[in-house]
């Protein structure tokens, strides 16, 4: 979704979130059992197919004693999740993050001033040309 003011774009995203290597997404039923829960649990996943074929990537579920595995996955687990479910906030927070991370490797730097809008359901932002000229994205995942 898009919109144009006087000064002012306004764009509006939705991106579709895709698990890590070696997890998947499991959204549980409500309280009935009918309909799916508003929460999304990451589960580790069985590789062990993929590690013996293609031996890009360790098993995560059957390597639980690799130490790399174990701190990829704590990181995981801990950036973008609360208790195993995946965390709005969090997700929100990181994603900011990169954002203003990937900024500062951009040449419009110099032309453009980034300002990161407080939000913990969406990711949002505004770019402000020399010129007053805003362009304000939202990001919902």
């Amino acid at each position: 979704d898009w919109s144009i003011h006087e000064n002012s774009i306004t764009y509006r995203l939705l991106v579709f979130l895709q698990p890590p290597p070696g997890h998947s997404f499991s959204q549980e039923l409500d309280t009935t059992g009918q309909l799916p829960a508003r929460r999304v649990r990451l589960v580790r996943e069985c590789t062990c197919t993929r590690e013996q074929l293609l031996g890009d990537i360790l098993c995560f579920l059957h390597h639980p004693d690799d130490k790399l595995l174990k701190d990829q996955s704590s990181y995981l687990l801990h950036t973008l999740c609360t208790d195993s479910y995946l965390d709005l906030e969090k997700i929100v927070r990181w994603s900011q993050q990169l954002v203003r991370s990937a900024w500062l490797l951009l040449p419009q730097l110099h032309h453009w001033q980034l300002t990161v809008l407080p939000s913990s359901k969406s990711c949002k932002f505004q770019l402000t040309s020399s010129s007053k000229m805003n362009i304000c994205t939202e990001i919902f995942f």
